[in-house]
This record gives C-alpha cells, sequence and structure tokens, in this order.
C-alpha cells in the first residue's frame, strides 16, 4: 500500500502586525494549528512550519519542509503576508502548492471585531498573482473552514501528491526495451525521473525462497504448476524484489525479450511484477518507463489501479478486451488468482510458474500518458466499466479484463483514444475521480483531456 501524504503546511503571516498589534498573533496561531489538525483528520501526515513574516523566514521554513520529506506545501494566510517576502522560496520550491483560502470565522458581521482575523485574501490574490507571473502551477480551495472546506482540500492535495511523485520518481529498467516500439518512448529524464538499470543480484537465501513458495501454494488457487518452474520463478522474483528495494524504487518496467540465462535469469519474473503492484509499486512491460511513472504517481491518489492494455474489441458487444502476457495487479482479481506454470519461447530461458486472475466488475478509468510533438504530453482519462468475466475466461491461463465504455460505442471510443495519441499501455484506475486527474493535469502542465461523448 502506499505510504501517508506528508503535506508541509505553512502559515504566512505580516511583521507590521507583530509590531504594532502583537494580540493579533496569537488566536491566529491557534487557527493553524486548528487546520493542520483537520488536514491530518482527512489522513495526511502535516508538517508545519513556525509563522512566516518575511524572507529568511520563509527561506528556512521551505527548506525545513523539504528536508522533512513533505510532497505538498499547503500555504495559509493568517493575514495580510507581502508576497515578495515568500515568492522566491515558494517559488523555487520543487514542492507543489496548494493555497488554502480560509479564515476563523464562516460569517463576518462585525468587522470591529473580526477584520484583523479574516483578512487574508488579498494576501492569497497577491500570492496568487506572482505565482503565475513566476510560471509556477498552483491549486486553491476558498471557502468556510469546515468540513466541506477540508474534503475539497484533500483532493487538491492527492493531486499535488501525484505531482510530487510524478517529478521525483526512481525508475527500475530491466531487460531493455522492445525495439520498434514508438508510441511511450521517452527521454530517460523526462520529468526529471531517475532510471536504474538492473544490475544482477545474489541468488537469495535458501530459507527466503522456502517461506515465499510456501505463501504461494497457500495465497493462489494452484493448478498444473511444476515445482521446478515455482523455484525458479520464486528465485527469480526475489532476486528482483531485493533489487527494488535495495534501489528505493518507485516503479520499474521490464522487457521479457532481455530476460535470458545469459543475463542471469532463470525464468521470466511475471510473478514478482503482479505482486509488486499489488503492493502498491509502479509498473509497465517492455521497457516503458513513462507508463511506469505514471502508475506510481496514480498510486499516491488512488490505492486501486493496474498496468494494463486493450487487446481485442468486441464491435457486437461494445466491449473490449484488456490483457498482458503475464502481469495484472493481483489486488485487482475478481477472484483467488490461478498459479500455474507455462510453456515460455519468447526469449532464452525457462518456463515460468504466472499469476493469472480476471480483472473485477466495478466503475474505473482507463488512465493514459500521451507524449505528443514539441515535448507536450496529454493525460487522457476514459470513464469504463469492467464486466463480470465469462465462464471461458475464469480461471483460466489469461491475464483478463472486460470494459465497456461509459459513453456507449466500442468504435466511437476506440476512434477518439487514437485521435488523442494515446499509447497502447495505460493504467487502470478503480473509483476514479476525475477531478483529481483534471488538477494533475493542471500542475503538471498537461493538456486534459476526458473521452465521453
Amino acid at each position: 500500500m502506499s505510504k501517508q501524504i506528508t503535506v508541509g503546511l505553512l502559515p504566512l503571516y505580516i511583521k507590521l502586525y507583530d509590531d504594532v498589534a502583537p494580540a493579533a498573533r496569537p488566536p491566529q496561531e491557534i487557527f493553524a494549528a486548528d487546520v493542520s489538525a483537520n488536514l491530518e483528520k482527512q489522513g495526511f501526515k502535516v508538517v508545519s512550519a513556525p509563522v512566516c513574516r518575511i524572507k529568511s523566514e520563509f527561506d528556512a521554513a521551505i527548506k525545513a519542509l523539504e528536508n522533512a520529506g513533505c510532497e505538498v506545501l499547503a500555504t495559509l494566510h493568517l493575514a495580510y503576508s507581502p508576497s515578495l517576502e515568500s515568492i522566491d522560496a515558494i517559488s523555487s520550491s520543487q514542492l507543489p502548492v496548494v493555497i488554502l483560502d480560509t479564515t476563523p470565522d464562516a460569517s463576518f458581521d462585525d468587522p470591529g471585531k473580526k477584520l484583523m482575523g479574516n483578512h487574508g485574501i488579498h494576501g492569497v490574490q497577491d500570492l496568487g498573482n506572482m505565482l503565475l507571473r513566476r510560471k509556477k502551477p498552483f491549486l486553491i480551495a476558498s471557502g468556510a473552514c469546515d468540513d466541506a472546506f477540508f474534503t475539497k482540500v484533500s483532493k487538491l492535495i492527492k493531486a499535488a501528491a501525484m505531482t510530487y511523485k510524478m517529478t521525483h520518481l526512481r525508475i527500475g529498467s530491466v531487460g531493455g526495451e522492445f525495439a520498434g516500439m514508438g508510441d511511450f518512448q521517452v527521454p530517460q529524464d523526462t520529468f526529471g525521473m531517475t532510471v536504474i538499470p538492473w544490475q544482477d543480484m545474489p541468488v537469495p537465501e535458501a530459507a527466503e525462497i522456502a517461506s515465499e513458495t510456501a505463501q504461494d501454494l497457500a495465497a493462489f488457487d494452484v493448478r498444473d504448476l511444476d515445482e521446478n518452474a515455482h523455484r525458479e520463478t520464486v528465485t527469480a522474483s526475489l532476486k528482483l524484489r531485493n533489487w527494488i528495494k535495495q534501489e528505493n524504487l518507485d516503479a520499474f518496467t521490464i522487457c521479457f525479450l532481455g530476460i535470458t540465462r545469459s543475463a542471469g535469469w532463470a525464468t521470466v519474473p511475471f510473478l514478482e511484477c503482479s505482486k509488486a503492484m499489488a503492493r502498491g509499486l509502479g509498473y509497465a512491460g517492455e521497457g516503458d518507463i513513462l507508463t511506469a511513472g505514471l502508475h506510481a504517481a496514480l498510486f499516491r491518489a488512488f490505492p486501486d489501479c493496474g498496468f494494463s492494455e486493450m487487446f481485442c474489441p468486441d464491435w457486437v458487444n461494445d466491449r473490449i478486451f484488456t490483457s498482458h502476457m503475464g502481469e495484472i495487479n493481483l489486488a485487482l482479481a475478481e477472484e483467488q488468482p490461478v498459479l500455474t506454470s507455462i510453456q515460455y519461447k519468447f526469449s532464452e530461458t525457462g518456463n515460468p510458474a504466472v499469476a493469472y486472475a480476471c480483472y473485477r466488475p466495478g466503475k474505473a478509468c482507463w488512465v493514459n500518458l500521451a507524449p505528443g510533438a514539441d515535448g507536450k504530453f496529454t493525460l487522457i482519462a476514459a470513464p469504463v466499466e469492467f464486466l463480470p468475466s465469462p465462464e471461458n475466461t475464469r480461471k483460466a491461463k489469461r491475464n483478463s479484463g472486460w470494459f465497456r465504455p461509459a459513453c456507449g460505442s466500442a468504435g466511437k471510443f476506440l476512434e477518439k483514444c487514437t485521435e488523442h495519441g494515446m499509447t497502447h499501455h495505460s493504467v487502470v484506475v478503480y473509483d476514479c475521480d476525475m477531478e483529481i486527474l483534471r488538477n494533475f493535469a493542471k500542475l503538471m502542465n498537461w493538456e486534459f483531456v476526458e473521452i465521453c461523448f
């Protein structure tokens, strides 16, 4: 499962008030603490900076928030705060910005008593203007400090956390790339990602192999399983898992054509790819670092998502068949996955043991990141519904899924997908929130397209 999102809360204030009206500050510090508590109620870890007023304080506070592992910078104007004191630190930070435009009092009915505590909006406007002039994207929520406000803020923070992950990716690459596949190919430093090539790992200890083998036999519906294929698969899978842990990876990709005995692989570790997705690790096949990274970012907001491809259309029934050779997020299975061994002929290595399953029925979103001309990207999101699997695909030696586009015609749907440049690798996201995806695209400066007609 994905780790808790860490939010840095930055309270903005003005030194002038400390000089001429020091009694105004303590109530505002209480308000900032209340905002922090409400963010924690939404499930976030909050690191609160001291109240900041002047440039040196903002510089120190944001550096401390970054060092504390924050993924999102949430600003809170406790009063008007001149933007030139804070803009350098905020705009130069790698943290995506969410502006919390709220006040202690929901009703402003007594200016004589409430003005000093509730006039941060012109500071918000000052900062917002400067962020735009510095080309620093931001999200903003405005409203009374109540449950509805923090529900809205929660969605913005999730979008921002996805943005932070997308720009701080460590992606492992195993087996090279599938020669000739061009749609998802991007430079390895795209979005600032770091790509780590595979380096062979020691063979796992016998006790580790035995423990993993026993766990598999208990967890899966075991059918026609060759013991040697299973043992070699577990060995290869644990080598991969140990490398992922050693390199502290957010995501990884495997190209099965590069998995060979001469490269140190007894067999293809499809099984670990499926298990890793179930643990919340981003993944894509065939050397696709772009979709693997997108998958890792999506996990920050959506726990139920998995790598997949559209394979075959069913024109008569307006549905589309999805699959991939050996990988599926096992946490999304319709029923207990089958563990079996298969004949493998695509590279010079042994036969693997593979876990097969069908995607569970339910509403989902087909999400794709499409590279375009001039270095631009489009985030494409298509509402779909996964259907109960037909009897002839359940418990079969194949990863399967059947979805129907929410907008109707499979033909029209596929036309729109390709017209917008959708690549052939995507991520299935259950219980998706289109607003979060739209804001994610906004912070990344991507075009956003929802395929629904």
